[in-house]
C-alpha cells in the first residue's frame, strides 16, 4: 500500500531547484549494490540483535544508509541525527516520514560500527562493491597502482588519557612533520578503483606495505619512487610482475643533457601519466567527503572506516558508467 505524502514532502518534491545534495543522493541510490551489501551484513546484524531482548532492531538497510550518510558527509553521530531531522533529502534517502517513523538514535551508530569492526566487515563490503564493478566489466585486475597518503591525527595531550594515540606516529614529509596514520592502497590500473587498503602508523615506509596491496593476479605494478626496491623484497621477489617504479627526480636531473636523458624523461612522464589515477580516490575521500583527519583512536577502527570509504569512493568515481 502506497503511503500518503505529507505536505512537507509534496512541497519538497515540487521545489524549483534540485540541489547538489539531491543529485548526489539520487545517484548513490542507483549505483550502490544494496542487495549484495545487505546480504553480506545480514547474518551478523540480526545474530547480534537476537542475543538479547529489548526493542526491535532498526531495519538493516536503514542503518546501512545512515552509516553511508555519515561517511559521505563526514558527520559526527549527534550531528547526523540532527541533520536527518533538518534535511528532507536525508529523510527521503532513509525512507523516513517523521509522522510515522522516528529518526534512529545517535547511540545506534557506535553499535553498528563496532559490529563492522568486530567482524572485519569493512573489507568484505569493499570486496562486494568490487565484485559488483567487475561483473560490469569496470575492473580488469591485470595491473595495480600503489600509493599512500598521510591522514592527520590529534597530537594534543589535552584529553582524558593525557596522551596521544599510541598507535599513531609522527613522520617527516619534505620539511614538515605530520602526526597520524598512513592509508596504503592498491588500485586497479584500468578503472582507478581501489581493491586493497592497509592502514599503518605514519612513519611506516611505503615500500614495506607493498605486498598487502597486491591481489595476486596483476602482471604490472605502477608506483612512485617511494617503492624503489619493492621487487627485491623477500615476499615479492618471486612474483612474475613487471615493475614500473618511478626513478628519483635527483637521479634523472643529474644525468648529462642529451638524447638519453630526454628519452628517460619521456619514459618517466609516461609512467607518471598512467599512475596519476591512483590519486583520485584520495581526492574524493579527503576533499569531497571531507575526511582529512582520523575520526577514531586506534588503527583497526580507522582501517575499517577507510575500507568503507574507499568502497564508496569507487562507486562515486565510476558512477557514470554504472548509471549508463
Amino acid at each position: 500500500m502506497q503511503q500518503q505524502l505529507t505536505f512537507a514532502q509534496l512541497e519538497y518534491q515540487h521545489k524549483k531547484k534540485v540541489t547538489r545534495r539531491d543529485r548526489f543522493l539520487a545517484e548513490m541510490e542507483k549505483v550502490v549494490p544494496w542487495e549484495e551489501l545487505l546480504e553480506e551484513l545480514g547474518p551478523h546484524y540480526y545474530q547480534e540483535h537476537n542475543r538479547g531482548r529489548g526493542r526491535p532492531p532498526v531495519p538493516l538497510e536503514r542503518m546501512l544508509r545512515l552509516y553511508f550518510l555519515q561517511q559521505w558527509f563526514n558527520l559526527a553521530d549527534e550531528a547526523l541525527e540532527d541533520t536527518v531531522y533538518d534535511s528532507q533529502s536525508f529523510r527521503g534517502f532513509l525512507g523516513i516520514d517523521l509522522l510515522n517513523a522516528g529518526v534512529p538514535d545517535a547511540t545506534l551508530l557506535p553499535k553498528f560500527r563496532r559490529l563492522l569492526e568486530a567482524n572485519d566487515l569493512g573489507g568484505r563490503l569493499l570486496e562486494r562493491v568490487n565484485a559488483h564493478l567487475s561483473e560490469r566489466g569496470l575492473m580488469m585486475n591485470e595491473g595495480t597502482m600503489v600509493d599512500a597518503t598521510i591522514v592527520a591525527a590529534p597530537s594534543s595531550t589535552k584529553n582524558a588519557s593525557k596522551a596521544r594515540d599510541p598507535e599513531m606516529h609522527q613522520t617527516k614529509k619534505g620539511n614538515q612533520w605530520h602526526f597520524g596514520m598512513k592509508a596504503h592502497i592498491g588500485a586497479d590500473l584500468f578503472s582507478g578503483a581501489v581493491h586493497s587498503v592497509h592502514c599503518t602508523a605514519a612513519n611506516v615506509a611505503d615500500v614495506s606495505a607493498t605486498d598487502k596491496l597486491l591481489h595476486g593476479q596483476e602482471t604490472t605494478v605502477f608506483a612512485d619512487a617511494g617503492y624503489i626496491g619493492a621487487d627485491k623484497r623477500d615476499e615479492l621477489s618471486k612474483r612474475k610482475i613487471r615493475w614500473q617504479i618511478a626513478a628519483k627526480r635527483g637521479r634523472v636531473k643529474a644525468l648529462e643533457d642529451g638524447p638519453i636523458k630526454e628519452q628517460i624523461k619521456a619514459i618517466e612522464q609516461q609512467k607518471a601519466s598512467l599512475r596519476a589515477r591512483v590519486e583520485h580516490p584520495f581526492h574524493v575521500i579527503k576533499n569531497l567527503f571531507g575526511h582529512r583527519k582520523v575520526r577514531y583512536r586506534g588503527l583497526k577502527k580507522n582501517n575499517v572506516q577507510w575500507q568503507v570509504l574507499f568502497a564508496l569512493s569507487n562507486l562515486y568515481l565510476l558512477r557514470k558508467p554504472l548509471l549508463a
